[in-house]
């Protein structure tokens, strides 16, 4: 059974910075890619940041592109997400997500994976 425990959310000023933490247990860490979604309120889940098995490829949106770094610790089944210059409209909760299939990749083209390997989410508070 696959678990994905989140952390580090919390509260930060805007031009600030957090880190995501996302533990993950249950499967062989290293045959699946990992992504970062979120949803802001009223509004649709949406890509952040994804990266593949071995952590040779990553991939992210437009949006924030240059700020966030997507990174993954295979000996320590844990991915993370290090985001800077946060802005007030980035307020969100961030969820982490594994592939469900082995080797296939998670970018903003190919959108949510099918199955249900979502982490519980990890409220993010970007104050103006």
């Amino acid at each position: 059974q696959v678990q994905l425990v989140e952390s580090g959310g919390g509260l930060v000023q805007a031009g600030g910075s957090l880190r995501l933490s996302c533990a993950a247990s249950g499967r062989t860490f290293s045959s699946y890619a990992m992504a970062w979604f979120r949803q802001a309120p009223g509004k649709e889940r949406e890509f952040v940041a994804g990266i593949t098995w071995g952590g040779s490829n990553t991939y992210y949106a437009d949006s924030v592109k240059g700020r966030f770094t997507i990174s993954r610790d295979n000996a320590a089944n844990t991915v993370y997400l290090q985001m800077n210059s946060l802005k007030a409209e980035e307020t969100a909760v961030y969820y982490c997500t594994q592939a469900k299939n082995r080797y296939t990749i998670i970018s903003a083209r190919t959108g949510p994976p099918p199955g249900d390997y979502w982490g519980q989410g990890n409220q993010v508070i970007v104050s103006s």
